[in-house]
Parts: C-alpha cells; structure tokens; sequence
C-alpha cells in the first residue's frame, strides 16, 4: 500500500514558477514509475510527467522545456518544478504511483491532488 500526498499548487501569474512536491508513504515506493498527472474543468485526466524507477522520463508535448520532474528514492518523494507556466497549465494536479510508460503508464495509486492557477 502507498499513500500519496501532494503540497505546493497556488495561484502565479503567467510567466511564473511553482514547484509541486508528493510524499510517499511506503516501503515500496522505489519499484514504481512515479507520474504527475492534471485535470482541467470539463477535461480528462492527462498525464504530464513520468520517471522510472530506472531514471527514465517521459514529458507530454506540451510542457517539455518547462516542466522537470525528479524523484528521491531516499526520501520517497517526487518533484515536478514548473516554469514559463501559461494559463493553460490550469488543473488540478494529482500525483500517482503505478508502472508502464508514457500513455501505456497505469496508476496504481493516487493522491487528493493539489490546485495549480495560472493567472494570465
């Protein structure tokens, strides 16, 4: 079992940065690919980032180059900084623990999620 907990969503102007932090509670949190997921008003749930546990990322189209994601297998938590954020980044951001890669990824776990606003 692992419990997911995200913090740091807000409210920026265009053309800011914030950074979303997830806490994982778990012995196990190590073995999954760890994804950041956003889902907007009216609008599916949408992968952002991905990290394996073997290091590898993935990044859907619209944020490479902004966006970086990075995990600590020592503290169990996984980071996604965003910057030159746009109005459309706008969503609710969920953090998820599964396996697979990319649009094949499949959540296992999920967090509550946390609310990004991007102001234009």
């Amino acid at each position: 079992q692992v419990q997911l907990v995200e913090s740091g969503g807000g409210l920026v102007q265009a053309g800011g940065s914030l950074r979303l932090s997830c806490a994982a509670s778990g012995r196990t949190f190590s073995s999954y690919t760890m994804a950041w997921f956003r889902q907007a008003p009216g609008k599916y749930r949408d992968v952002v980032a991905e990290v394996e546990s073997n290091g590898y990322i993935y990044y859907t189209d619209s944020v490479k180059g902004r966006f970086t994601i990075s995990r600590d297998n020592a503290k169990n938590t996984v980071d996604l900084q965003m910057n030159s954020l746009k109005p459309e980044d706008t969503a609710v951001y969920y953090c998820s623990a599964g396996s697979g890669r990319g649009t094949y990824f499949s959540p296992r776990y999920w967090g509550q999620g946390t609310q990004v606003t991007v102001s234009s």
